[in-house]
């Protein structure tokens, strides 16, 4: 697998917490507006070096989370604002354009300096 994104958590928005509550995770780089920070964990943000894809990994902390949907604008969200909204449903569909869906279990808690990652399966040289 190539890692195309790599974080660290350096914030949690008051609100935050609640939307894993509803199986979901979102993230904004800092500098987030304040009305949206509250809702996300904000990171550092990173370069990109890749697109997110089904079949790719999430890793949040130490737990691996398979990626199972990918909406058509996540991955330039993602660069663009450090925001993704990672659904933990494992549907094969994604749900809003800048959705992912994993499968896994929702995360109880996510301490401040978790790792957050995206990885894709590497091409192989023939």
């Amino acid at each position: 697998m190539n890692t195309i994104f790599e974080t660290t958590i350096t914030r949690i928005g008051d609100s935050a917490c609640d939307a894993l509550q509803d199986d979901m995770l979102i993230t904004f780089r800092e500098g987030a507006p304040a009305d949206i920070e509250e809702y996300c964990f904000i990171h550092h943000h990173s370069q990109t070096s890749g697109d997110l894809e089904v079949g790719g990994v999430m890793e949040l902390g130490h737990t691996r989370y398979p990626i199972t949907a990918v909406g058509e604008v996540a991955t330039q969200n993602l660069r663009e604002l450090g925001h993704v909204t990672v659904r933990f449903n494992g549907d094969t569909e994604a749900e809003f354009p800048g959705s992912i869906h994993v499968t896994g279990d929702t995360p109880t808690d996510i301490p401040l300096g978790s790792m957050l990652k995206f990885s894709v399966k590497g091409v192989e040289n023939v």
